[in-house]
């Protein structure tokens, strides 16, 4: 049950936004510019560092909608983003993309966690400064959408099959106007 009068049946972040939507259009903004916006981070890659980040946050609502959108970057093949989850060192991706990864986690502990060691690691596996940023800011964002929603106590529906439809939407219409 919401700590205040969300709208009813309406889930996660989605009931936040409707209730302030004043605060939406910014937000959204930010996760369109951060996720689907021009990079060279694939959105794919962008996506799997919020579905990180979120389960890391132990944010059941964003690791699965996001998780489901990273999936359907892969034509809704799930095996990559759980392998992420299970053990990103491990998982078949990028050594860049491990790096920041781990710079993603180092994040989400707290911003001062990040070392020059990561960083280091990151430019010698090919990432660039933009790469940096954006995933510094991504994983940060996420902290600040995890702790919104889940602060809210926001629906969070069980139903995988709900995630999924919501993915394949994030995926591929976005985030703008999407309360």
């Amino acid at each position: 049950m919401p700590h205040i009068a969300l709208p009813e049946g309406v889930p996660g972040i989605r009931s936040a936004l409707q209730y302030r939507p004043e605060t939406a259009a910014p937000l959204l903004q930010l996760a369109e510019v951060l996720l689907r916006g021009p990079n060279t981070l694939t959105s794919a890659e962008r996506e799997m560092i919020a579905a990180f980040v979120s389960s890391r946050n132990d944010c059941r609502f964003c690791h699965a909608s996001h998780r489901a959108a990273a999936a359907h970057h892969f034509g809704g093949d799930y095996s990559l983003v759980d392998a992420i989850r299970s053990d990103y060192d491990q998982a078949p991706v990028s050594a860049k993309l491990k790096a920041l990864l781990a710079i993603a986690a180092k994040v989400q502990e707290g911003g001062r966690c990040v070392t020059s060691a990561e960083i280091e690691r990151a430019r010698a596996e090919g990432a660039t400064d933009v790469e940096i940023h954006d995933t510094v800011l991504i994983a940060a964002a996420f902290c600040m959408y995890n702790r919104y929603v889940d602060g809210l106590a926001t629906f969070t529906p069980e139903d995988d099959a709900v995630y999924d439809a919501m993915g394949r939407r994030m995926a591929h219409q976005g985030y703008v106007n999407r309360t």
